[in-house]
């Protein structure tokens, strides 16, 4: 009995209920404006090449003795490409080519598969990001010595196995769900302004609100 009260309140003051709906609706179309992108994704993959120090006494052990060198550096690196070591370089790297890109203006993620290194790094601006992975590669391939000690000093041999593509991230889940959610509370804004309107009428409108506020009805007049 209830629900068909509150279903005669809605349908009586529609209009309460509809106009915060159309005032956000007007609101949202005069200030929507495409998102911007989340940011920018580049990755690369680099194969490592070096060869072991040593030359074993067969071709198997030394082939064996190989992976298992590009597996160690290839952990080094990874290691190396997450720390804050490698993005100081990559800063001072744009730095000498006449741009200022600080450390904490990217991120950068590193992972490994056996002999192969996976860089990833991403930023807000897609033409910044293409010159920060210029010269993250540049410092990845020419300045790992550093990162590696147990190599002697050398540097470790690094192939690139493919260019880098800069692409847009994806917009997160709270963007998508914004005009939605806008909608949702404006609903529920019509329909409490229409309550509120129902609770502030003294107006009596059929038998059970005339009955409720102790008064006796001795006839009742039908619509039709």
């Amino acid at each position: 009995m209830e629900l068909r009260r509150y279903w005669r309140i809605l349908k009586r003051r529609w209009l309460l209920v509809l106009l915060p709906l159309i005032i956000v609706a007007a609101f949202t179309a005069l200030a929507w404006r495409p998102p911007p992108p989340a940011g920018f994704n580049v990755g690369v993959n680099f194969l490592v090449a070096q060869k072991p120090g040593q030359t074993a006494p067969n071709v198997n052990e030394e082939r064996y003795y190989n992976w298992l060198t590009s597996e160690y550096i290839v952990n080094g690196l990874t290691d190396w490409a997450i720390s804050g070591n490698f993005k100081t370089a990559v800063s001072q790297k744009l730095a000498e080519q006449g741009l200022d890109v600080p450390p904490n203006a990217f991120n950068v993620a590193a992972d490994n598969a056996r002999s192969k290194l996976q860089l990833s790094i991403s930023a807000g601006d897609a033409e910044t990001l293409a010159r920060i992975m210029d010269a993250a590669i540049v410092v990845m391939t020419e300045e790992n010595a550093a990162a590696l000690p147990q190599l002697g000093g050398d540097t470790a041999v690094l192939v690139l196995l493919d260019e880098p593509v800069v692409t847009p991230l994806p917009q997160n889940f709270r963007s998508q769900l914004d005009i939605p959610l806008r909608i949702t509370l404006a609903l529920f804004a019509g329909i409490g302004l229409a309550l509120l309107a129902e609770y502030l009428d003294p107006t009596l409108r059929n038998r059970e609100e005339t009955e409720q506020v102790g008064l006796r009805v001795l006839g009742e007049i039908p619509k039709r």
